[in-house]
């Protein structure tokens, strides 16, 4: 795998190396050792999976509080996604920025999202499947999110979305004090 850092602190592309043969190829896409070595949380307790019909589809941007925040490592199984990190950390060098990279099945890139920073895609592709991995189990009361479009931040969608949840359109603009 290869490793590399992004505009955002912690923020990590990762592009699996591919092994081709001629039934098609193989390839390591998460190894504890390469996280520790790379300085990333290496622990991941849960395999979750979105699948979204239309293209056009966004999801986020969504974080889980302390003491139950959580890395995650995102991936396009099936179909393309704009995937977004914003940093939430106030003391990160990087506080209130956000990074995107589209991230398609057929080249297995996966975005690594640090604890403290909120996280959000949107469908480039209609029948896009996601995979995240997760370092810490769910906990209702610690989950939140801000808006896509808060102005706090000036993320730039690739277009604007045409399915979203309720809860995703209307979190509050983020409080930056």
């Amino acid at each position: 795998m290869i490793f590399t850092p992004t505009e955002l602190a912690g923020v990590m592309l990762i592009t699996p190396e591919r092994i081709p043969d001629e039934r098609g190829f193989f390839t390591k896409t998460w190894g504890q050792d390469d996280f520790e070595a790379n300085g990333l949380n290496p622990r991941m307790v849960a395999r979750n999976m979105s699948y979204n019909r239309e293209r056009g589809t966004l999801r986020g941007m969504h974080f889980q509080r302390a003491p139950h925040a959580e890395a995650k490592l995102i991936c396009a199984m099936a179909g393309a996604i704009y995937d977004v990190a914003l940093d939430l950390r106030r003391d990160s060098p990087t506080f209130a920025r956000w990074v995107a990279r589209e991230l398609r099945a057929e080249t297995g890139e996966m975005l690594y999202v640090p604890e403290g920073c909120a996280h959000g895609f949107m469908t480039l592709e209609p029948d896009t499947t996601t995979e995240y991995l997760i370092s810490e189990f769910y906990a209702p009361g610690a989950s939140g999110g801000v808006r896509w479009d808060d102005p706090s931040f000036g993320i730039q969608w690739p277009a604007s979305p045409t399915v979203m949840s309720v809860r995703d359109r209307t979190w509050p603009d983020f409080d930056r004090e």
